[in-house]
């Protein structure tokens, strides 16, 4: 099932149940209770719940979209740091040169159309591509300079591959679910209560106020199914995608693995 369909569902299931309760809960009074009926310290907390949670969801929102950009800046480090490996290259002869860039090219391939599918399934990268990038690494570690050009480059390649490695880690640690389970308790917990505390506001059965408050249920629908979303930044609809890769190595010709 899409996760797009699954959210439509959710959004649609949020708003029947309210309205379902409201309008059960109306046939066993039945009568309906006046708006005044309600206590002001029932409407006063109602808000404060309100308000709360609102802030809640605004730190989760704002918690796993810089996450999800975070990812994304290290894959675009990852990819740049490797394609000014492969340009830095050309200061070696011919077959060093090439076997560095083929090397590199190997990795990248590899990344784009095996490890970003391994992360999704896994959430961690692969063995496999820790031991391509580490033969890039030993192609220029393990080779003396043989002239000043090169001896002026040894060190900024290996920077440059040293950076790469960095962002594989990072990118490695962000690969799968990021937010700690006690705060989805708290803020599936918190739509629960606030909520339910619709019915303590005593809302009828009129069209306005059913309108108003299935809207409500599934705004919150919305809210936690994009916190959910964004949350896997390698593994769901809106993920970090490998356009880095994909444009900084044309010549590979990779269809990507988002």
């Amino acid at each position: 099932m899409s996760e797009w369909v699954a959210l439509a569902i959710a959004m649609a299931a949020a708003c029947a149940v309210v309205v379902a309760v409201v309008v059960l809960r109306h046939r066993r009074v039945g009568t309906e209770k006046k708006a005044d009926e309600t206590p002001d310290v029932i409407e006063y907390i109602t808000m404060m719940i309100g308000v709360v949670y609102a802030i809640v969801l605004g730190l989760a929102i704002a918690g796993v979209w810089e996450a999800r950009g975070a990812a994304q800046d290290d894959v675009f480090r990852e990819a740049q740091s490797l394609q000014e490996v492969s340009d830095r290259a050309v200061v070696y002869p011919v077959e060093v040169r090439d076997k560095i860039r083929a090397d590199v090219d190997a990795y990248v391939s590899y990344v784009v159309d095996v490890e970003w599918k391994y992360m999704r399934d896994h959430g961690a990268i692969s063995d496999k591509g820790t031991e391509l990038l580490d033969k890039v690494r030993a192609d220029v570690a393990t080779r003396a300079p043989a002239s000043e050009l090169e001896a002026q480059s040894y060190q900024p390649i290996m920077d440059r591959i040293g950076q790469a490695d960095d962002a594989r880690n990072a990118r490695g640690q962000n690969a799968g679910p990021t937010m700690p389970g006690v705060v989805w308790f708290g803020l599936v917990v918190g739509a629960i209560v606030t909520i339910g505390m619709l019915f303590a506001l005593q809302i009828r059965r009129t069209p306005r106020e059913l309108i108003l408050a299935g809207c409500f249920s599934a705004l919150i629908a919305f809210l936690l199914f994009m916190i959910w979303d964004f949350d896997d930044p390698f593994g769901r609809s809106v993920s970090v995608t490998t356009q880095p890769f994909t444009d900084l190595f044309p010549q590979l010709g990779l269809g990507g693995g988002d």
